[in-house]
């Protein structure tokens, strides 16, 4: 037994350094799904605006109606997109019916009825619309997205 011991002491060691290291490899090899709505909560920044000049800059789409990820749940939605300039909002307004209320339909199919309820669920809505949505727009920038409406019903 007192000839096994160095052996037993050894090999846990061994085991535990290749734990050790696992766990702290583990972030590298597998990396943490730093998804796109951290991002974009994170990158976007409002400034102080006048009442008049947010209305110059704010465009809406109203009564969007769509089955989310759940078919026993239908969602219907009003959103307001402020721009970071007039000319992106006149350009977010000639391809909104084409590009960007497709974009918002995909994105409510793909939502859990539990994940758009509360203010964190609509929150992380928005955030990820504003990263979808700033990579199809062809000028400007969208800032930020406020829910002017919401509806969650069961069919």
């Amino acid at each position: 037994m007192k000839k096994m011991l160095p052996w037993l002491i050894t090999i846990l060691l061994a085991i535990t350094l290749i734990v050790v290291a696992a766990f702290l490899l583990m972030d590298k090899l597998f990396p943490s799904n730093s998804n796109d709505v951290d991002q974009a909560v994170h990158n976007v920044q409002t400034k102080r605006l006048s009442a008049d000049e947010i209305v110059a800059l704010t465009a809406e789409i109203k009564d969007i109606k769509t089955n989310s990820a759940d078919p026993d749940y239908i969602v219907l939605i009003n959103l307001a997109f402020q721009l970071d300039s007039v000319k992106s909002k006149e350009a977010f307004e000639k391809i909104q019916e084409i590009k960007i209320k497709p974009i918002i339909i995909k994105t409510l199919a793909d939502s859990k009825p539990e994940e758009l309820n509360g203010a964190s669920g609509k929150d992380q809505l928005t955030s990820k619309l504003v990263n979808l949505i700033n990579k199809s727009l062809t000028e400007g920038k969208l800032t930020q997205i406020q829910v002017t409406n919401f509806v969650l019903a069961r069919q």
